[in-house]
């Protein structure tokens, strides 16, 4: 991603891994935000403090809000497909955007009102959604206006699972990605 020039910002895993703080985390996300620490090198570690928490960004005069979690809460806040569209609306307000795009809680949703959008792509690892697939989404402006097309791609559970089993990591890690949930 980084090679590729990928614009991205940091969650919550993000700044657990490259900070080393991990108060917050249940003992199985803990204990894999360490573990990558110990596994990555200075640079990439650097990479990830350098991550901003939120981004904004214009295209053909929309504006795009991109954080983890809220604007409100960049890393912690879950914002899932069941928010009030009166909070959508002050989020968006707020930051003075026409799109937001979210994380942090890996289900994928697109809220749509007039030219208005919320949406979170999911996860390409660690579901909540009930669908073992990698999911992601692209955000297409085209002539002023914003639309999402969600994608899901197959991929080779069992083999990310038995190498997140054989890292040593908790296996309820490997069990999600197996699952779906």
């Amino acid at each position: 991603m980084r090679s590729r020039g990928v614009i991205s910002i940091r969650g919550n895993h993000d700044n657990a891994v490259a900070s080393g703080v991990v108060s917050g985390f249940n003992a199985r996300a803990a204990m894999a935000a360490l573990w990558t620490r110990s596994h990555l090198d200075d640079d990439s570690l650097d990479y990830l403090r350098s991550l901003p928490l939120f981004l904004t960004v214009e295209a053909e005069g929309v504006r795009i809000h991109m954080t983890h979690g809220s604007p409100d809460d960049p890393l912690w806040e879950y914002v899932d497909p069941l928010t009030h569209s009166l909070v959508f609306a002050r989020y968006l307000e707020g930051v003075k955007a026409d799109v937001l795009a979210l994380g942090h809680t890996h289900v994928p949703f697109v809220w749509q009102e007039e030219r208005r959008l919320v949406f979170n792509p999911g996860s390409v690892g660690q579901p909540r959604n009930g669908d073992r697939r990698a999911s992601f989404a692209r955000l297409v402006v085209d002539k002023g206006s914003a639309y999402v097309e969600r994608k899901t791609v197959e991929y080779d559970f069992a083999k990310a699972a038995r190498r997140i089993r054989d890292a040593g990591l908790p296996s309820q890690l490997a069990a999600r990605l197996l699952q779906g949930a």
